[in-house]
């Protein structure tokens, strides 16, 4: 897999956690890691089809999530990822992927993607390879989202 793959993820990412959470976040050491389970992260699954196909996995810890959520809803405090959080967070992860899919788009690569998938915890180790590209987002003050590129 190239690297370059996961560009468009980690500046779509950037944008749309700007204009959501008014944060800039700044990038980490892109990374081959193993893709292994966390119990107490949330997972966001989103599958792409065309001419790249896989998947983006974008995890972060659930206190991350839970601000994260709170600053989508306005500063509202979020104690729990309940089914609205869930479907904030889960949205968060729409956004990032369907950008991104533009940003691809307009570099003549045509892609698809399915709706989000939301997993806690060690749900989301089926059928997944063993290695994936990662790249941190930290987030001052709120803490980190990996960005996990599964395409071949």
């Amino acid at each position: 897999m190239k690297a370059e793959v996961i560009n468009p993820f980690l500046e779509s990412a950037k944008l749309v956690l700007q204009q959501l959470i008014q944060i800039s976040p700044s990038t980490g050491t892109l990374a081959v890691k193993s893709v292994k389970p966390i119990d107490d992260h949330i997972w966001i699954q989103i599958g792409m089809t065309g001419q790249l196909s896989g998947n983006i996995i974008f995890g972060l810890h659930e206190q991350v999530a839970m601000r994260i959520v709170s600053a989508m809803m306005g500063g509202f405090t979020i104690t729990e990822m309940d089914d609205m959080s869930r479907s904030a967070i889960s949205e968060l992860g729409n956004m990032i992927s369907g950008n991104a899919g533009i940003l691809l788009s307009n570099q003549g690569v045509i892609v698809d993607i399915t709706p989000p998938n939301i997993m806690h915890g060690d749900a989301f180790t089926e059928a997944m390879p063993e290695k994936a590209l990662t790249i941190p987002l930290l987030m001052d003050g709120i803490g980190e989202l990996d960005i996990q590129v599964l395409i071949s």
